[in-house]
């Protein structure tokens, strides 16, 4: 009889060490997610909380925002101390949407060659493609110094968007032969023995298919360019610099005074048209990212 008792005391008590265990385990999941956003986002609030911060409480160590004003971002926008932001903007802007445009054109093209074609040497470009991913790019910048500045391009919109190709291109290869991988043969066989031509069954079958890894890839493509600083930094003049070197370059109201809280400032504005590309396409984003995932 008592050992009856004992067993069923146990049956008893393991399912309350089951739940146990899973709300331990989703304590952790929790506790390591927060972790994650602290140590990510950490940075960008202690960025806005400055942005919003007088100058004058620039050192200000209090974690949440005091002293609030608009001051800084109206100085970020006034030109009075030889800043140009908006201008700079529009140099981002006009750099990211060239640079992705092109990047994807020829991206596209050789995904799909890699993807759904077969000839030799295939391997080896897909080698070279990633050995150009990884290639340092402060390498280039005394050759591209030298060849821009014989060829009269020093200052101009095309030496800072060729090299930005070339360093997107090998994201978008590399992303996009993933996604014609996964598309299935069947469709493109299909449309050929309904006489379609290669070119016809790709441009109205696949690309379709394809679109949300290649609206993804966009985005990808887009932000990269958009954060691009070495080359910038190098090629650009006060005419086509785009944002992230204007930064860099900020000057303050006063001489020998770095105007922080107007480069906090600064970076915010310039963070806000990423987050507000991701708020509003997440859902395109996600499933290019997830698309091919799974197979079957």
């Amino acid at each position: 009889m008592s050992a009856a008792v004992v067993i069923r005391g146990a049956a008893g008590l393991a399912p309350a060490r089951r739940r146990l265990g899973t709300r331990l385990a989703s304590a952790r999941t929790y506790l390591g997610l927060a972790v994650i956003v602290f140590w990510g986002m950490g940075p960008v609030y202690w960025m806005v909380v400055t942005a919003f911060r007088h100058s004058d409480y620039t050192f200000d160590t209090t974690p949440w925002p005091t002293h609030v004003t608009l001051e800084n971002f109206a100085s970020v926008f006034t030109t009075d101390t030889g800043n140009h932001f908006a201008r700079a903007l529009i140099n981002s802007t006009i750099i990211g949407a060239v640079t992705t445009a092109i990047g994807l054109v020829f991206g596209i093209f050789t995904a799909y060659a890699l993807a759904r074609l077969t000839f030799r040497g295939k391997n080896l470009v897909l080698s070279i493609v990633l050995a150009a991913s990884m290639f340092p790019g402060v390498a280039l910048l005394t050759p591209l110094f030298q060849l821009f500045t014989t060829i009269g391009w020093f200052g101009t919109y095309q030496a800072l968007i060729v090299p930005n190709i070339s360093f997107v291109l090998p994201l978008t290869i590399y992303t996009l032969t993933a996604f014609f991988k996964e598309l299935p043969w069947e469709l493109e066989e299909s449309a050929r023995i309904d006489g379609a031509t290669r070119a016809q069954a790709f441009r109205m079958v696949l690309l379709p298919l394809a679109a949300p890894g290649v609206f993804t890839t966009a985005i990808l493509a887009f932000i990269a360019s958009w954060n691009e600083y070495l080359i910038s930094s190098q090629l650009s003049n006060d005419a086509t610099q785009p944002a992230t070197v204007a930064i860099a370059r900020f000057a303050g109201s006063k001489p020998h005074e770095e105007p922080f809280t107007s480069v906090m400032a600064a970076g915010t504005v310039v963070t806000i048209p990423l987050v507000i590309i991701v708020i509003l396409l997440q859902r395109r984003i996600v499933s290019g990212l997830t698309a091919g995932g799974v197979k079957g």
